[in-house]
Parts: structure tokens; C-alpha cells; sequence
């Protein structure tokens, strides 16, 4: 994947948030950017799912330009898929006009929360099998700010910057170097909660 800003990043449009709003594609491309190409049959294989699935829904990603076939891999026989972004992005009122579109972005945030949270609970199970080391980093936080929507934004973008050069840089430091899921929220609380 070039590492330009052109294909870091892509700002989804309603027809592809409509597209990624689907189970096993929103799946698919998360394996692609975590683990790198693959064929259909190899992540059928992962996903427990048939390679026709599979297939049919890659189509369904490469129509809006969200994964790419890889053609340094691809055979006759086989076609590599790889991810076409490290990232996807979008405003919440891009789609105020678009129900459908809107629809599919909560869709997907909450399938993100629902994600933060098996993560969180996968990690709960095994951590006492790691080090010290990770087990006193690994974790998560809360905290409340007083913050206007100009505020929360520099502060986000402030943070997407910290963590983007850590992508730029991602030789492993030592030899315990292994991915990491790191999740960046930021809320208002609603009113009825204070």
C-alpha cells in the first residue's frame, strides 16, 4: 500500500459507507489492513465463511474502491485482495441528507463499540499469560473535559497526529513488538446523565 496521504485515508461518500455497512465486508477489510493481501479462499478460511461469500462481497468493497486486487500477487487461478486505505473516515453530517447513508454510519460506530468491546474482553481472558510489562501498559481510561466543539476537535486531531507518527514508524522497538488496537473516542455527555 503507498504510503502517500492520497492512500492513507480515505473519506468515505454515501455510496461506500452504504457498502462497508455489512458485516462481513466491514470485516473483510479489517482483516486486509491488519493482516495485509489475501485470497478469498484464504480469508473465508479466517472469517468462517464460503469462499463464494467471500468473493462476491470483495466485488462489492473493489465497486467503491475500498479494497483493490493485487496484481504483484495475483495468478490465472488466484486474485489477491488488499486493502486500498489504512484508514476510513467520514463526518457524521456528511450524510444528513442521505437517511440510508446515515443509517449505515451509526450502523457502523456502534459495530465499532462493538468491537472496543470484545477486544476489551478477549484481552481480559488472557491477560495473566503476558509479561508484566504489557499487562501494567495494556488498558484503558476515562476522563472528563470541559470542551467545545472547536476544542474537541483540535484535541482529536492533535491525537490522529501522535498516533500517525507511530504508524510512520512502525519497526518494532524491541523484540515483544506486536499490533496493537488502539481506540480514540471523544463524547459529550448527554444531558440526562449528569
Amino acid at each position: 500500500m503507498s504510503e502517500n496521504d492520497d492512500q492513507r485515508t480515505v473519506h468515505l461518500d454515501s455510496r461506500q459507507i452504504r457498502v462497508l455497512a455489512h458485516p462481513l465486508r466491514i470485516r473483510l477489510l479489517g482483516i486486509l489492513r491488519a493482516e495485509g493481501p489475501a485470497t478469498a479462499t484464504m480469508l473465508a478460511r479466517t472469517l468462517d465463511t464460503n469462499t463464494g461469500a467471500t468473493s462476491y462481497h470483495l466485488r462489492q468493497l473493489a465497486d467503491v474502491g475500498l479494497v483493490a486486487e493485487d496484481p504483484d500477487r495475483g495468478t490465472a487461478r488466484q486474485r489477491w485482495w488488499r486493502a486500498a486505505h489504512h484508514l476510513s473516515s467520514w463526518e457524521p453530517t456528511d450524510f444528513d441528507h442521505d437517511p440510508d447513508a446515515r443509517a449505515a454510519a451509526e450502523w457502523i460506530q456502534a459495530d465499532q463499540v462493538r468491537i472496543l468491546a470484545e477486544q476489551a474482553d478477549r484481552w481480559l481472558a488472557v491477560q495473566h499469560d503476558y509479561s508484566r510489562d504489557w499487562r501494567d501498559v495494556a488498558g484503558m481510561g476515562d476522563t472528563l473535559l470541559t470542551l467545545g466543539p472547536r476544542r474537541l476537535r483540535t484535541l482529536t486531531d492533535e491525537l490522529w497526529q501522535v498516533i500517525e507518527r507511530y504508524q510512520d514508524n512502525p519497526a518494532p522497538d524491541d523484540e515483544d513488538a506486536q499490533q496493537v488496537v488502539l481506540f480514540l473516542a471523544g463524547y459529550p455527555r448527554p444531558r440526562d446523565d449528569r
